[in-house]
């Protein structure tokens, strides 16, 4: 008897919780270019793919908190216009958003390395952008009149998280560790902001 009613308030219980709205704040994370838009690229390897799988980890990387929930872009191979991401983000009235591109110079070598933030003209955005530089030591956080900063209504930050033509950016950021590293990041900022 004791076990049956045990079984019934479990179930009671799931199927109440279940039913209960969850009042999750939304992050974007908008993984750059996409499609025929290949961004910076070296010996094969695309800006387009490895902030796409970055994305992607940070999304499962907080799959399982409940405080937000981490919406991409894109989830896939494709190019979308930036008016309708920035459409999309100003629609769904996020919390944050964060656009993830990897940087590149004219040089076959870069000895530059590092990651770079730019943000938008409010103290949001700053904000943010101080937040993830403790995180990953930023070269640099510089106002920037880019599209997805000037059109997007919420707190944005474009990150520039290493050099393609960097030979230690570059494997770092296409490692499996690496990308899981970035997340934990990200994870920690959100959790934090």
């Amino acid at each position: 008897m004791k076990g049956t009613k045990l079984l019934v308030i479990s179930v009671f219980s799931t199927a109440f919780l279940s039913f209960s709205p969850v009042d999750k704040k939304l992050i974007i994370v908008d993984a750059g270019h996409g499609g025929n838009d290949m961004g910076a690229n070296r010996y094969g390897i695309y800006e387009k793919d490895i902030v796409l799988n970055i994305g992607k980890e940070i999304q499962k990387f907080n799959n399982s908190q409940d405080q937000y929930e981490v919406i991409l872009t894109r989830d896939n191979d494709t190019y979308s216009q930036l008016s309708d991401r920035t459409t999309l983000i100003n629609k769904l009235n996020p919390e944050m958003v964060i656009s993830l591109h990897v940087n590149s110079s004219p040089k076959p070598e870069s000895t530059e390395q590092g990651a770079e933030l730019y943000t938008q003209n409010t103290e949001g955005s700053k904000k943010l952008a101080d937040r993830i530089s403790k995180k990953f030591n930023t070269l640099k956080i510089e106002e920037k009149n880019l599209h997805i900063l000037r059109e997007s209504k919420a707190p944005t930050v474009l990150m520039e998280l290493g050099y393609i033509n960097n030979t230690k950016d570059r494997e770092y950021l296409t490692s499996e560790k690496g990308q899981k590293e970035i997340a934990q990041k990200f994870s920690e900022i959100f959790r934090e902001y």
